[in-house]
Protein backbone atom coordinates (compact mmCIF):
# COMPACT_ATOMS: atom_id res chain seq x y z
CA UNK A 1 0.00 0.00 0.00
CA UNK A 2 1.35 3.43 -0.82
CA UNK A 3 1.52 6.35 1.57
CA UNK A 4 -1.20 8.98 1.46
CA UNK A 5 0.05 12.52 1.95
CA UNK A 6 -1.90 14.13 4.79
CA UNK A 7 -1.14 17.73 5.54
CA UNK A 8 1.86 17.77 7.87
CA UNK A 9 1.97 13.98 8.04
CA UNK A 10 1.97 10.98 5.73
CA UNK A 11 -0.57 8.24 6.50
CA UNK A 12 0.98 4.79 6.12
CA UNK A 13 0.18 1.23 7.16
CA UNK A 14 2.03 0.29 10.32
CA UNK A 15 5.12 -1.91 10.17
CA UNK A 16 7.07 -3.63 12.93
CA UNK A 17 9.74 -0.94 12.52
CA UNK A 18 7.15 1.67 13.54
CA UNK A 19 5.94 -0.20 16.64
CA UNK A 20 8.17 1.74 19.04
CA UNK A 21 7.05 5.08 17.57
CA UNK A 22 3.41 3.95 17.82
CA UNK A 23 4.03 3.05 21.46
CA UNK A 24 5.58 6.46 22.15
CA UNK A 25 2.62 8.31 20.57
CA UNK A 26 0.18 6.10 22.50
CA UNK A 27 2.02 6.96 25.71
CA UNK A 28 1.83 10.71 25.03
CA UNK A 29 -1.94 10.54 24.54
CA UNK A 30 -2.48 8.13 27.45
CA UNK A 31 -0.57 10.33 29.90
CA UNK A 32 -2.95 13.21 29.17
CA UNK A 33 -5.52 11.17 31.14
CA UNK A 34 -8.32 12.60 28.99
CA UNK A 35 -9.00 10.29 26.05
CA UNK A 36 -7.85 6.71 26.72
CA UNK A 37 -8.42 4.13 29.43
CA UNK A 38 -4.68 3.61 29.58
CA UNK A 39 -2.61 5.92 31.76
CA UNK A 40 0.61 5.09 29.90
CA UNK A 41 1.79 2.99 26.99
CA UNK A 42 2.12 -0.76 27.40
CA UNK A 43 5.58 -2.30 27.37
CA UNK A 44 7.50 -2.37 24.11
CA UNK A 45 7.04 -6.15 24.00
CA UNK A 46 3.24 -5.85 24.29
CA UNK A 47 3.18 -3.08 21.70
CA UNK A 48 5.21 -5.16 19.24
CA UNK A 49 2.92 -8.14 19.89
CA UNK A 50 -0.17 -5.99 19.21
CA UNK A 51 1.28 -4.58 16.00
CA UNK A 52 2.48 -8.03 14.87
CA UNK A 53 -0.94 -9.51 15.56
CA UNK A 54 -2.69 -6.78 13.58
CA UNK A 55 -0.33 -7.26 10.64
CA UNK A 56 -0.69 -11.07 10.73
CA UNK A 57 -4.49 -10.90 10.87
CA UNK A 58 -4.79 -8.18 8.22
CA UNK A 59 -6.36 -5.78 10.70
CA UNK A 60 -6.27 -2.16 9.53
CA UNK A 61 -3.60 -0.24 11.44
CA UNK A 62 -2.29 3.07 10.15
CA UNK A 63 0.03 5.69 11.56
CA UNK A 64 0.62 9.33 10.78
CA UNK A 65 4.28 10.12 10.18
CA UNK A 66 5.81 13.59 10.41
CA UNK A 67 9.26 13.02 9.00
CA UNK A 68 10.06 9.71 10.73
CA UNK A 69 8.05 10.34 13.92
CA UNK A 70 4.71 8.67 14.61
CA UNK A 71 2.26 11.46 15.51
CA UNK A 72 -0.98 9.49 15.45
CA UNK A 73 -2.55 6.12 14.81
CA UNK A 74 -5.81 4.38 14.01
CA UNK A 75 -6.29 0.64 14.34
CA UNK A 76 -9.28 -1.65 13.93
CA UNK A 77 -8.94 -5.04 15.59
CA UNK A 78 -11.20 -7.87 14.50
CA UNK A 79 -12.84 -9.90 17.24
CA UNK A 80 -11.53 -13.47 17.65
CA UNK A 81 -14.95 -14.88 18.60
CA UNK A 82 -16.28 -16.63 15.45
CA UNK A 83 -19.83 -15.27 15.83
CA UNK A 84 -18.39 -11.75 16.03
CA UNK A 85 -15.59 -12.07 13.47
CA UNK A 86 -17.37 -9.52 11.28
CA UNK A 87 -16.83 -6.86 14.00
CA UNK A 88 -13.81 -4.65 14.60
CA UNK A 89 -12.99 -2.35 17.51
CA UNK A 90 -11.46 1.01 16.63
CA UNK A 91 -8.78 2.81 18.61
CA UNK A 92 -7.03 6.00 17.62
CA UNK A 93 -5.20 9.06 18.82
CA UNK A 94 -3.13 12.01 17.67
CA UNK A 95 -0.44 13.67 19.79
CA UNK A 96 -1.40 17.18 20.95
CA UNK A 97 0.95 19.20 18.74
CA UNK A 98 -0.52 17.61 15.58
CA UNK A 99 -4.22 17.90 16.42
CA UNK A 100 -6.44 20.12 14.32
CA UNK A 101 -4.53 19.42 11.09
CA UNK A 102 -6.85 16.75 9.66
CA UNK A 103 -4.54 13.87 10.55
CA UNK A 104 -7.17 12.09 12.65
CA UNK A 105 -9.70 12.31 9.82
CA UNK A 106 -7.18 10.92 7.33
CA UNK A 107 -6.19 8.13 9.70
CA UNK A 108 -9.77 7.02 10.36
CA UNK A 109 -10.68 7.31 6.67
CA UNK A 110 -7.75 5.09 5.69
CA UNK A 111 -8.53 2.55 8.41
CA UNK A 112 -12.25 2.39 7.55
CA UNK A 113 -11.50 1.97 3.83
CA UNK A 114 -9.16 -0.92 4.69
CA UNK A 115 -11.79 -2.42 7.02
CA UNK A 116 -14.42 -2.23 4.27
CA UNK A 117 -12.02 -3.89 1.82
CA UNK A 118 -11.24 -6.61 4.40
CA UNK A 119 -14.96 -7.40 4.79
CA UNK A 120 -15.50 -5.94 8.25
CA UNK A 121 -19.29 -5.57 8.42
CA UNK A 122 -19.28 -3.52 11.64
CA UNK A 123 -16.79 -1.25 13.37
CA UNK A 124 -17.46 -0.06 16.89
CA UNK A 125 -15.78 2.19 19.42
CA UNK A 126 -16.08 3.72 22.85
CA UNK A 127 -15.51 7.42 23.47
CA UNK A 128 -15.75 9.61 26.54
CA UNK A 129 -18.88 11.76 26.46
CA UNK A 130 -16.92 14.97 27.04
CA UNK A 131 -14.65 14.32 24.04
CA UNK A 132 -16.81 16.39 21.70
CA UNK A 133 -14.24 16.75 18.86
CA UNK A 134 -13.83 12.96 18.62
CA UNK A 135 -17.59 12.37 18.73
CA UNK A 136 -18.06 14.85 15.89
CA UNK A 137 -15.30 13.18 13.85
CA UNK A 138 -16.81 9.73 14.35
CA UNK A 139 -20.28 10.93 13.40
CA UNK A 140 -18.90 12.61 10.27
CA UNK A 141 -17.48 9.30 8.98
CA UNK A 142 -20.65 7.32 9.57
CA UNK A 143 -20.67 6.25 13.22
CA UNK A 144 -23.98 6.41 15.08
CA UNK A 145 -24.55 6.64 18.81
CA UNK A 146 -25.74 3.25 20.06
CA UNK A 147 -25.54 3.56 23.83
CA UNK A 148 -24.28 5.30 26.92
CA UNK A 149 -22.54 3.81 29.94
CA UNK A 150 -23.26 6.27 32.73
CA UNK A 151 -20.39 7.23 35.08
CA UNK A 152 -18.30 4.48 33.50
CA UNK A 153 -14.95 6.24 33.89
CA UNK A 154 -13.59 7.97 36.98
CA UNK A 155 -11.16 10.84 36.75
CA UNK A 156 -9.65 13.24 39.23
CA UNK A 157 -12.42 15.75 38.49
CA UNK A 158 -15.29 13.25 38.72
CA UNK A 159 -17.04 10.74 36.52
CA UNK A 160 -17.70 10.68 32.79
CA UNK A 161 -20.01 8.62 30.64
CA UNK A 162 -18.72 6.40 27.86
CA UNK A 163 -20.58 6.50 24.58
CA UNK A 164 -20.78 3.43 22.39
CA UNK A 165 -20.78 4.20 18.67
CA UNK A 166 -21.01 1.85 15.70
CA UNK A 167 -20.74 1.96 11.93
CA UNK A 168 -22.00 -0.64 9.47
CA UNK A 169 -20.18 -1.07 6.17
CA UNK A 170 -21.95 1.06 3.57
Amino acid sequence: MTAIVAGAARIVPITIDLADGYREALGVVARELLYLRLTDAPSLERSIAFVSDNIAKGNPHFVGLAESNVVGWCDISRDDVPAESHVGSLGMGVIPTFRGQGIGRRLITAALAAADAADFHRVELRVYARNHPAIALYASVGFALEGRLRDAIRRDDGYDDILIMGRLRP
